[in-house]
């Protein structure tokens, strides 16, 4: 079996990138077998590659035969009256020869493998000859009709898009598509298609996936022509072969430069056997070695349009990395002033970092000054507590017998302790708004200053465009002047030009027999004439040129007006920082009161801590008495019952009946006034008067 040479009328408007078998090229079974009955028995081919070429000759030759009678069938092939146009007919005939011959060479393909395969007894791996013109076939098999999409680029005629349908139709299929996305190497859409194809045949699961293809053809007509191979019935019969290749375990390697670079080009040469170099009787074997040339050259003729359609792309790819240069050098010089902004950002960061440590230095210093009136005052508390020492050693016979109150007011201190802390945290918490507030105050001072500057310049800037102004105002001023003199002159000359035309009248009337004085003073009238012409073409030209300028002088009148509207934005902008600046001066005196506040706040905590500290140490030693121990009134010395109900006085831990501790003080350790007994109510209002006085 010999490949044919291509047919030579090709179909309009399609170019397949494969070669198409013609019928009449292909020997028929009995040719073969009086071909190998003639031949000695030396020259002969080995008996499975006679077999595999009669198989594969009498597979062409039923497949053309049943084409022919479905396309007879179908209406695709014109019958005798019809009224088809013959160019249609020679296209359906073309591309249901195409259709077949790339099915029966899938057969081949398909049957060789397998025997391949198996008498091999491995794994396959890519570099196996017949398991790339297996996938070489099937690619051909895949772009049969596939439709021309334009973009930008160029034309696109890839089989990845039908394939990129399987993942949403089978989600089995997500494995293969995002691995093959993940591959980096891979540039084109056929190198994607081509490792797509490779790892559904690892999975042995590329029958499946075509089959879902198949089973929706309404998503497929989008890619491929009506009369494409995966349209017709030809697909299914393919997909029906491929799962014989179940039986196949292929290892097969993923290399980005191979898949996009390599051409996909159908071999027949292992499907074909070359004759035996004998006695010189070997006409049949010439022949098809030439039909074999011929089919490398056109093959070489498809590869050099291939190689000229790369170079275009290369360049239109060289002319984007070019653009993508200029692009990459505009950013690098965007990194640079970015540089120089973080560089200034950097110095403005230590500046306000100095001003930090200036800040902290101060509040360090009024720190100090705090302790050391701390320390004033807690020298008068010493004293005072030394008066109120000498008080308890008068008292120490009621100390002993409050001794039993001593373990409440444990109790009672711990929760003053607590209150204590509770105080100190405040107390930090308000220094550090303090420090915060005045370091806002510095801020407010910085802006204010910024702003100061900034309107003492843009007054500046107004000075200087109002003279500039001013000038040109006097400028245009004696422009117009000159333009009026020269239309004055201009008048003047046409005035003196009337008179002297008069005069020539005049004297052609007068001196009509004096004709040689009339030609001479002619002549010098002409002179005179010629001369007041170019004046006046030269005033003209003086007098376009004062235009232009006046027009220019318009056009810089113009400009001025329009910096004169600038100036008056930066007048507004100008009030609207002053009023800006107003309210910060607002927002400082607020600042000001509040950390005023914040001062008398902070010496009245100080006075509570005090008195606090004060009640603790007068009150140390009380108990909480328990309602169990209390039988009677410690005050009246009445027995509780159920109309007499106990009451503690929350000062001293005592239990009194309802008239005994009928009063309420506000005390240190409660936030509202609790319930107090007679004595200690008695007590605390003398202890209030001392403090007062």
């Amino acid at each position: 079996m010999a490949a044919g040479e291509p047919r030579a009328a090709p179909v309009a408007g399609k170019e397949e990138d494969f070669e198409i078998i013609d019928k009449k090229q292909l020997p028929d079974a009995a040719e073969l077998r009086n071909e190998e009955k003639a031949k000695p028995e030396e020259a002969r081919w080995s008996a499975p590659i006679l077999s595999l070429a009669r198989k594969a000759s009498e597979n062409l030759a039923l497949g053309y035969g049943s084409a022919l009678k479905s396309a007879s069938l179908v209406g695709l092939v014109s019958k005798p009256g019809s009224s088809d146009s013959p160019a249609k007919t020679s296209t359906r005939c073309h591309t249901m020869e195409e259709r077949a011959n790339l099915m029966n060479m899938m057969k081949l393909s398909i049957k060789i493998l397998i025997q391949s395969a198996l008498s091999l007894g491995r794994t396959l791996d890519s570099d196996f000859p017949p398991l790339q013109q297996f996938f070489v076939v099937l690619e051909h098999c895949l772009k049969h009709g596939l439709k021309v999409k334009k973009s930008f680029i160029g034309q696109n005629k890839s089989f990845f898009g039908p394939l990129e349908l399987v993942e949403k139709l089978c989600p089995e299929a997500s494995d293969i598509a995002t691995s093959v996305k993940n591959l980096p190497e891979l540039k084109t859409a056929v190198g994607r298609g081509r490792a797509w194809l490779y790892l559904a045949l690892m999975q042995k699961k590329l029958a499946d996936y075509l089959k879902v293809l198949l089973d929706h053809k309404h998503l497929l007509s989008e890619f491929y022509e009506p009369d494409a191979l995966m349209m017709e019935e030809e697909g299914a019969v393919i997909v029906g072969l491929l799962v014989g290749l179940n039986v196949i375990d292929a290892n097969l390697c993923l290399k980005g430069e191979d898949l996009d670079s390599q051409v996909g080009v159908i071999d027949f040469s292992l499907y074909l056997k070359e004759t035996q170099d004998s006695d010189g009787k070997q006409d049949g074997g010439i022949t098809a070695v030439l039909d074999q040339k011929h089919y490398v050259e056109e093959l070489n003729r498809h590869l050099s349009c291939t190689v000229a359609d790369l170079q275009n792309k290369i360049d239109c790819l060289e002319k984007t990395n070019s653009k993508l240069q200029e692009e990459l050098a505009a950013a690098t010089d965007r990194i640079g002033s970015l540089q120089e902004e973080q560089q200034q950002l950097k110095q403005q960061n230590e500046l306000i970092r100095e001003r930090s440590e200036k800040s902290v230095e101060v509040t360090k210093e009024d720190t100090k000054v705090e302790l050391d009136t701390y320390k004033q005052s807690r020298q008068g508390l010493d004293e005072m507590y030394s008066d109120v020492w000498k008080q308890l050693k008068e008292e120490k016979k009621i100390r002993l017998e409050l001794e039993k109150e001593l373990e409440l007011q444990i109790g009672m201190k711990t929760e003053m302790e607590i209150a204590m802390k509770l105080l100190e945290k405040d107390t930090h918490e308000k220094q550090d708004t303090l420090v915060a507030l005045r370091q806002q105050l510095e801020e407010v001072k910085a802006i204010n200053l910024q702003m100061f500057h900034k309107s003492q310049n843009a007054e500046c800037s107004l000075q200087e465009k109002t003279e500039a102004i001013s000038s040109f105002e006097g400028k245009t001023n004696e422009m117009m002047s000159s333009m009026k003199q020269m239309e004055k002159r201009l008048q003047e000359a046409e005035k003196a030009r009337q008179a002297a035309e008069e005069r020539c009248n005049k004297m052609k009337q007068e001196l009509a027999g004096k004709l040689n004085s009339c030609r001479q003073q002619m002549a010098q009238l002409d002179s005179k004439c010629s001369t007041l012409e170019k004046e006046l073409k030269s005033e003209k030209e003086q007098r376009q040129t004062l235009q232009k300028e006046l027009h220019q002088e318009k056009d810089a009148t113009t400009l001025l007006k329009t910096e004169l509207q600038q100036m008056e934005g930066l007048k507004k902008e100008l009030r609207k920082l002053q009023d800006e600046k107003q309210q910060l001066k607002k927002v400082r005196e607020e600042q000001e009161q509040a950390l005023q506040e914040m001062g008398l706040h902070l010496s009245q905590s100080k006075l509570k801590m005090e008195d606090i500290k004060e009640v603790n140490k007068a009150l140390k030693g009380h108990t909480w008495l328990k309602d169990d121990e209390a039988t009677h009134c410690k005050q009246c010395k009445k027995e509780f019952s159920i109309s007499r109900r106990k009451h503690h006085c929350r000062n001293c831990g005592d239990i009194f009946c309802n008239t005994c501790s009928s009063n309420e003080l506000a005390l240190p350790s409660y936030p509202k006034p609790v319930r107090v007994c007679d004595n200690c109510h008695t007590l605390l209002l003398q202890q209030c008067s001392s403090n007062s006085s």
